[in-house]
């Protein structure tokens, strides 16, 4: 259950930092309406606070985030984009992913 809720709170993490840079995307590429800066700065916000919540040491939590990142933002960019995955972009998903498994599931020999 430990390890659901973590990989729950690095994939909320990674939403909380694509919706942050995405909204800002479409004021500057797109012409969209400024306000959206302001929902960008609260996710932003989010993003930071989420990261707080992480459970190991910041670096460590700092790299397996940035594989769940990856996953995250390919599934973005095929639900939310409409831009098909290729076989690569799967491949490298799972690498980071199992990348990520080690990184988290590694034995605890603290005292």
């Amino acid at each position: 259950m430990f390890i659901l809720k973590t990989f729950g709170l690095y994939v909320l993490t990674a939403l909380a930092e694509i919706i942050g840079c995405y909204l800002p995307y479409l004021v500057l590429k797109q012409n969209k309406s400024a306000y959206l800066f302001i929902p960008a700065i609260l996710s932003l916000m989010a993003f930071v606070w989420l990261l707080t919540l992480h459970p190991a040491a910041a670096g460590r939590v700092y790299a397996a985030y940035g594989g769940v990142y990856i996953a995250v933002a390919l599934c973005w960019l095929f639900l939310l984009d409409r831009v098909h995955l290729t076989v690569w972009d799967i491949i490298g998903a799972l690498i980071v992913t199992l990348g990520v498994a080690v990184i988290m599931l590694q034995p605890d020999f603290s005292p």
